[in-house]
């Protein structure tokens, strides 16, 4: 099947019209089956009637009374297989429609910037992942076919009933449908807004399973299970009331489904009676006609079933279009290609958060050669982090810019910008998988040589080695079975063991103790010794970190105010002396 992208209609219908034509050859294989299950559904009544009329006169007996069974018997089989069949050839098609959305959700979110994700919450995007592209897929599998099979079986059995037998009694039979087909237009109407309400609700549980297994640690630590537990309650009673609001209205539709047929079935054996009474059918035709009758019943719960199923998914695709079609936060229009120079500059950079009052950075310079080390140091809120953020196209300035080998950010293709950074965060994030895969991550084809040397230079390798399963030890949901300063330093060890030119370290050293930071530190130093051209980045509270930098500079409500090395920065005894004085104290008394 094709792997084309979907268009990216605003409506169910169109997103379904459009994936038919595309995968035409297998709705008409399905189509042309139930065609074929169709011809012989209507056929084995009209059978039947001829054999109850032969029986009545007597001329039907032995071999051929057996020949006329045996056929009913090999329609019956047939049917069963061509049910079989179409049901693997559609509902392929269906499963790969989930598997194509799920494909481009994931993909489109991959792209969102932070912003985006700012304004939507993780439990929703889950939700839409899972139950809502299911309830798509139900649409374009079970309803489209179960649409298609109860029409071509409501007019070939009407046909039969009309034509075939008696169109007075065919007509007197559908003066109840009608009335159906109001109480289906009512039934729809609420069951789209209860099936919206449910996905919603559903949505809800999952963003509140999610939080709560994500701070499992801080909900224990402040005696929050018993409120967690109340709220996890509240809302999954919430999802289970608007669940079953949905299915009750879905469920409305089998008693007016059952009306109209049982008053069908009266108006037609009454009617039917008069007429065999003044010999204008024979029994075997009404027989027949009560047959067809019967077969109506698949047809009216085919329209309720289809209905319910492209209400639910039209809810579905109302909450999961918006998200496919969402703007990209960031632009991703580069096509420069890296030049062998790549130093980094940022020219009169600005930036500042929406609502605002201040900028978070204004006017900041700053040169970083391959090689070289950079420090940014700064207090809380200074700016250090968002200047990070620039640097890794997470958002766009407002003015100056910043280039890589003189290339405007803007320029490169993100792929190429993000595999020129190995980025160490504030708050390292850990897959749920080994120690291994974890630092391996970067370079998945390294092998446990290059995995270990990685850890030794981040000072983890030896608290590795005392977890049960070594590097082999799984660490849970986003690293839940290490310490913080484990987390930070696995992070490090994964950064270090990419190719990537430019480390950033935004204050990654901030959960380990001083010795261990030292530690870390040296190894820097003897990795910049054996990679020359890899840049560094270290932003940092504790000044030890930055001693050695090349350059620091100096970061206040988003402005540089000093800059120069340690030893340039202490002479000039503004705010970096005092803070490096500050934390020496703090430091000697620590010791004593």
């Amino acid at each position: 099947m094709s792997a084309a992208p979907l268009p990216s209609p605003t409506s169910l219908s169109r997103m379904l019209a459009a994936f038919v034509r595309e995968h035409w050859r297998a709705y008409a294989a399905a189509g042309a089956m139930l065609s074929c299950i169709a011809a012989m559904t209507v056929w084995i009544p009209r059978q039947v009637g001829h054999v109850v009329d032969a029986l009545v006169a007597g001329g039907l007996r032995g071999d051929a009374l057996l020949r006329q069974l045996g056929l009913l018997v090999l329609a019956g089989l047939a049917i069963y297989l061509l049910r079989v069949g179409w049901r693997l050839t559609l509902f392929k098609a269906a499963f790969h429609l989930g598997a194509r959305l799920r494909t481009r959700l994931y993909a489109r979110l991959a792209l969102q910037g932070p912003a985006y994700f700012q304004s939507q919450r993780t439990g929703d995007l889950m939700a839409l992942a899972t139950n809502d592209i299911d309830t798509v897929e139900q649409a374009a599998g079970e309803a489209m076919l179960a649409g298609f099979d109860g029409t071509q079986t409501l007019v070939l059995v009407l046909a039969m009933m009309t034509l075939g037998i008696d169109w007075r009694l065919g007509l007197a039979a559908l003066l109840p449908f009608p009335l159906m087909a109001l109480a289906f237009w009512w039934i729809s109407n609420h069951l789209h807004q209860a099936a919206q309400d449910s996905l919603t609700r559903f949505g809800d549980l999952n963003q509140q399973v999610q939080e709560s297994l994500s701070g499992v640690r801080t909900v224990r630590a402040l005696g929050l299970v018993a409120r967690s537990e109340k709220q996890f309650s509240d809302l999954a009673e919430r999802a289970a009331e608007a669940s079953f609001r949905s299915q009750r209205w879905e469920a409305a539709y089998e008693p007016a489904v059952g009306m109209t047929l049982s008053a069908a079935t009266a108006i037609a054996l009454a009617m039917g009676g008069w007429l065999v009474s003044r010999s204008e059918i024979s029994i075997g035709q009404l027989t027949a006609f009560t047959m067809y009758l019967g077969q109506l019943i698949w047809p009216m719960f085919a329209a309720g079933w289809v209905l319910a199923l492209l209400e639910r998914g039209r809810a579905a695709w109302t909450r999961l279009a918006p998200v496919l079609d969402a703007p990209l936060t960031l632009a991703d229009n580069g096509h420069a290609a890296l030049p062998a120079d790549v130093t980094l500059r940022s020219e009169a950079l600005t930036f500042s958060f929406p609502g605002a009052k201040r900028p978070a950075l204004e006017g900041v310079d700053l040169t970083l050669a391959p090689g070289r080390t950079l420090g940014i140091v700064g207090a809380t809120g200074a700016g250090k982090s968002t200047l990070v953020r620039l640097l890794l196209r997470q958002a766009e300035p407002q003015a100056g810019r910043m280039t890589l080998g003189g290339v405007a950010l803007p320029e490169l293709p993100l792929a190429t910008l993000r595999a020129h950074i190995a980025w160490v965060p504030q708050e390292p994030f850990l897959f749920s998988a080994s120690v291994a895969d974890n630092i391996a991550l970067a370079r998945p084809g390294a092998s446990r040589e290059e995995v270990e040397a990685a850890a030794r230079l981040a000072a983890v390798h030896d608290d590795i080695a005392r977890l049960p399963e070594g590097y082999a030890t799984e660490v849970g949901e986003r690293g839940v079975t290490l310490s913080g300063g484990q987390r930070q330093r696995v992070a490090i060890a994964r950064a270090l063991l990419s190719d990537a030119p430019l480390l950033v370290l935004d204050d990654a050293l901030s959960a380990v103790d001083t010795g261990t930071e030292t530690d870390i530190l040296d190894h820097l130093r003897e990795l910049r010794s054996a990679r020359p051209d890899r840049s560094v980045i270290v932003i940092a509270h504790r000044l030890s970190a930055v001693m050695d930098a090349d350059e620091v500079i100096v970061l206040k409500q988003g402005h540089v105010i000093e800059r120069g090395t340690h030893a340039e920065l202490l002479a000039l005894g503004g705010w970096y002396a005092a803070q490096w004085r500050y934390q020496q104290i703090e430091a000697s008394l620590e010791a004593a």
